[in-house]
């Protein structure tokens, strides 16, 4: 894939951080689902480590200037959490050849976002601890676990259905010679 192209989906990516979260609240699935981590996940994974990480610092920034949210209070955690998701994604699904597009993407995808949320984890109690107020592993679970699984299960969803949608579309480079002859064979 080209630099112009790259560059064009990390910046389509990055729209879509100020204007998703703002359209998931209206419905009140805001919080529930992260709908601002997708584009940052899709970026990552198709453009790599550089674009994923600069979206992931970029999208929650931008999002904040133009819709003043998230807070600055959330942004402490949440930017380092999605340049790890953006850094972390671009970097395992450069190195990550299992031969087979959707396992290089869950691959991929699983321990991005584990390790995104540990992160964001630790900025948050960081944070906190700055601020005099207490933190606990428990509030920790709670929060980048238990209350994220519905988010959690439709960024493992949506996103590889995205990325394979695009690839179909031909905007992305098929992955892998067989995949493009099946694709040749369908179209």
């Amino acid at each position: 894939m080209t630099s112009v192209k790259k560059i064009t989906i990390c910046a389509v990516c990055i729209a879509l951080c100020v204007v998703l979260p703002p359209a998931f609240h209206m419905l009140a699935l805001g919080s529930v689902l992260s709908p601002m981590h997708i584009p940052v996940l899709l970026c990552g994974l198709l453009c790599g480590w550089p674009y994923g990480l600069f979206c992931g610092l970029a999208g929650p920034l931008a999002a904040h200037l133009v819709n003043g949210a998230p807070v600055a209070a959330k942004l402490v955690s949440m930017v380092p959490e999605l340049v790890v998701y953006g850094l972390a994604c671009g970097l395992l699904m450069k190195f990550v050849r299992t031969g087979n597009f959707y396992a290089d993407m869950y691959c991929s995808l699983i321990p991005a976002m584990l390790l995104g949320r540990v992160v964001g984890g630790i900025a948050q109690a960081l944070f906190l601890m700055g601020s005099g107020q207490p933190y606990t592993l428990a509030m920790w679970a709670t929060v980048y676990l238990a209350q994220a699984v519905p988010g959690i299960i439709l960024h493992l969803v949506l996103v590889p259905a995205l990325a394979a949608a695009l690839t179909k579309a031909g905007l992305i480079p098929v992955r892998y010679a067989r995949n493009r002859q099946e694709q040749e064979a369908s179209a």
